[in-house]
């Protein structure tokens, strides 16, 4: 018996595969992997994170200047 590993981006594609794949009388069966799935989102959640990475780069702020406008009457 062969096994091939598929993977693919497009959620409603990969079903119509599916279906494609339950209808050939040669396969003998078809499971999902879940935890590859569970790591894709992980890296787009991660990709999201770092995309704002740099966006106080080219402001001059400390804890002292943050402080001083959250607590404006406080010296």
């Amino acid at each position: 018996m062969e096994e091939i590993i598929i993977r693919v981006k497009d959620k409603d594609k990969a079903k119509a595969l599916y279906e494609l794949l339950r209808a050939l009388d040669f396969v003998d069966s078809i499971a999902k992997d879940s935890r590859d799935e569970s790591a894709v989102n992980q890296s787009q959640e991660d990709d999201t994170f770092f995309s704002i990475a740099g966006i106080w780069s080219d402001r001059d702020i400390s804890q002292e200047s943050l402080r001083q406008k959250a607590w404006p009457h406080r010296s």
